[in-house]
């Protein structure tokens, strides 16, 4: 991993875009602003994912879970 400023960045951006396709390069903006430059791969949909539910969905299964619980606590059937 490289650790550059960002006026590195700024003067070598072709550079630093095509390290960034097999290394992590790190930019030091200032003392307290740190980024990550990198190459994003893409994700081939896999079986864990054909698996997965929505957001709506989770939320009605926990909203069911929360309703069973509650019922057990106070002794409802």
């Amino acid at each position: 991993m490289r650790v550059i400023s960002s006026s590195e960045l700024r003067n070598n951006m072709k550079k630093y875009l095509d390290l960034a396709a097999n290394e992590r390069i790190l930019i030091q903006r200032g003392r307290n602003e740190t980024f990550v430059l990198m190459r994003e791969d893409y994700l081939e949909p896999d079986e864990d994912l054909r698996r997965a539910i929505s957001a709506k969905e989770l939320l009605a299964g926990v909203e069911e879970d929360i309703r069973a619980a509650y019922k057990e606590k106070h002794g409802e059937r």
